[in-house]
């Protein structure tokens, strides 16, 4: 298993689980492929806080992804699996017969010097990205395009899949990590495989200092405020706050937001499980 369990010799590593890291090959980026990335502490363009709870942690380099896969029929090489801060899944460095580098998002079970390919006529192997007219029913996919030539948009975060489960027309039936049964135009690209990093859910950040060290504040919970702060304020004692709700008054458990007429309604046949019991 890729998560160690640390020994409590200190009161942060008592609840500490903790990334391997087995899969990476390098601790070197590559600088080509970086940008700079500035924080903004929840604050917009006129330095007011319009995101609460964020602030301060490690200076973060943006790697560049590669989300279009738009090199049809250049074959590519994997130079190495790499760490990337500014997200969940790991990432892994092509280097094209042309000449030419990129990061994509790597798929478990990527290894160093196996060979991808993107495009129509791929094979629908692990890494590989295609027309989702091309992938075999039952296939496992991520990186899933929402409109042709637009670039992934969906299945992008660590150990998540997506499922082939039809094709319709001139639009595939997707199964998505949520649940939720949709169509896709089959132009769209999908690459083979699942996301890296699958036991991302079962690290333990240990302490409130390493919560930090990401770029989150401490939360104040809403009983614990006065009535002029929160709706959940106020009351003698260890008042309950009523209904749970957030600070500008939206209930925050089984309030549906999504628009009720939104554009995308005839694409979904099936929406996401509930999770209220």
């Amino acid at each position: 298993m890729p998560v160690k369990k640390l020994k409590p010799v200190t009161p942060g590593t008592r609840f500490r689980v903790a990334n391997t890291f087995e899969e990476l090959t390098t601790d070197v980026p590559e600088k080509s492929l970086m940008a700079s990335k500035s924080s903004t502490g929840g604050r917009n363009n006129q330095g007011r806080r319009t995101t609460r709870n964020r602030g301060g942690g490690h200076k973060r380099k943006y790697r560049i992804i590669d989300f279009l896969r738009n090199k049809d029929g250049v074959p590519a090489t994997v130079k190495s699996i790499e760490y990337d801060p500014n997200r969940t899944a790991f990432i892994a460095l092509l280097w094209y017969a042309d000449g030419e580098k990129r990061y994509i998002i790597a798929p478990n079970g990527l290894k160093v010097d196996a060979k991808v390919l993107s495009g129509a006529g791929a094979a629908p192997e692990i890494g590989n990205a295609l027309p989702l007219s091309e992938v075999p029913l039952g296939s496992s996919i991520h990186n899933i395009e929402l409109h042709p030539g637009q670039g992934a948009a969906m299945v992008r975060s660590a150990g998540t899949s997506a499922t082939m489960m039809g094709k319709e027309d001139r639009y595939a039936v997707i199964k998505m990590p949520s649940g939720e049964i949709r169509r896709v135009l089959m132009t769209c690209k999908a690459t083979i495989g699942s996301t890296s990093n699958p036991d991302h859910s079962l690290e333990s950040v240990g302490k409130a200092g390493r919560y930090r060290w990401l770029g989150f504040r401490s939360r104040v919970r809403g009983v614990a405020m006065n009535p002029v702060d929160h709706p959940m304020g106020g009351g003698e004692g260890r008042s309950s706050g009523g209904q749970p709700r957030s600070r500008n008054g939206q209930f925050s458990k089984g309030l549906k937001t999504r628009s009720p007429h939104k554009h995308s309604d005839n694409l979904i046949i099936s929406k996401r499980k509930s999770t209220k019991k």
